[in-house]
């Protein structure tokens, strides 16, 4: 059961450290002008694609749960996301997003009534302070629309993962996945149409990036967060997204060339920490055992050698 457990942390994982990846392709290969339009052509492919491999439809409140949590998960959070890649840099993004882990406890405990463990508790705050450390001075002078977007992007997918939790715990992730894509775009396409007009012009260098944000990071990243939602406790789940601002920093670093010191070196250190505390398992409460306590004064019987007994339970 411990190995199974630990398989389904490593495929989730694949879903943050694929979206911390997105921030530096956003900045870095994507339109600056273009966020609803951006959405629109990151999500609509990766869900027909995703749509055809689960070959299943929304049925009775599945159509509007999957508007909804399109919304919420793909729409409002691409879009979101956009901005806020294109007005920071992808290491600050990156690490507002990592408030997620602590959303997903609140949520969870206000929307499913499940109370968070300890080691979800005390993992979360590690790793916040591990993200504040990382963070250090580059807040100062931060954009504030992209902060804003950064965090409303936050808010929105974490309450999203919480009803896909409560609603969907016998959907396959690969149609949960596709639904939710398909209700984002088909919120996003008219949005676009009436803001931004017909879509941008596309490059090859963006082609690219927006293909790799199609396959990997919406596609692929979504089937394996919804796999992990279905079977981690979401504790656990926000914990390991915490490997997005991780992502977000390094690449920064390694692509952009952005600033990596001694306190960003800590920051991640201490957001690994707080990972592996909260995905530690709950210790089971000790089961009473049953002790047999002979009774004062009891006397044997020679015939057949039984000791009367009591029974205790500690």
């Amino acid at each position: 059961m411990e190995g199974k457990r630990w398989f389904w942390i490593l495929v989730t994982a694949l879903a943050p450290i694929a979206w911390g990846s997105g921030y530096v392709v956003t900045r870095s290969f994507l339109p600056p002008d273009a966020p609803l339009w951006a959405g629109v052509l990151r999500a609509l492919p990766a869900g027909m694609i995703v749509l055809a491999l689960a070959r299943r439809l929304p049925h009775g409140s599945w159509w509007w749960r999957s508007l909804l949590l399109g919304c919420l998960n793909v729409g409002g959070f691409f879009v979101l996301v956009y901005v806020a890649g294109q007005r920071l840099p992808s290491s600050l993004a990156a690490t507002l997003m990592s408030a997620s882990a602590a959303c997903m406890l609140l949520f969870a405990w206000l929307v499913l009534h499940r109370r968070p463990g300890a080691a979800a508790v005390v993992g979360a705050t590690v790793g916040l302070v591990g993200v504040a450390v990382m963070l250090g001075l580059e807040a100062e002078g931060a954009d504030p629309w992209g902060v804003a977007a950064s965090l409303g992007a936050m808010l929105a997918s974490s309450l999203g993962y919480v009803l896909t939790l409560r609603w969907g715990p016998d959907v396959p992730a690969l149609s949960m996945t596709a639904w939710q894509l398909v209700g984002g775009s088909a919120v996003l396409i008219p949005a676009a149409v009436l803001v931004e007009g017909p879509p941008p012009t596309l490059t090859v260098t963006s082609s690219l990036a927006f293909a790799y944000l199609t396959l990997i990071v919406t596609a692929l990243a979504y089937v394996a967060w919804f796999a992990g939602l279905r079977h981690l406790a979401p504790g656990i789940v926000g914990m390991i997204g915490l490997l997005n601002p991780v992502t977000g920093v390094v690449l920064g670093v390694v692509i952009v060339g952005e600033a990596f010191g001694a306190t960003q070196m800590a920051g991640v250190a201490l957001v690994l920490l707080g990972i592996a505390l909260g995905a530690m398992p709950a210790r089971r409460r000790r089961q009473p055992e049953i002790v047999e306590i002979s009774a004062p004064g009891s006397f044997r019987d020679f015939r057949t050698g039984a000791v009367p007994v009591l029974t205790s339970r500690t």
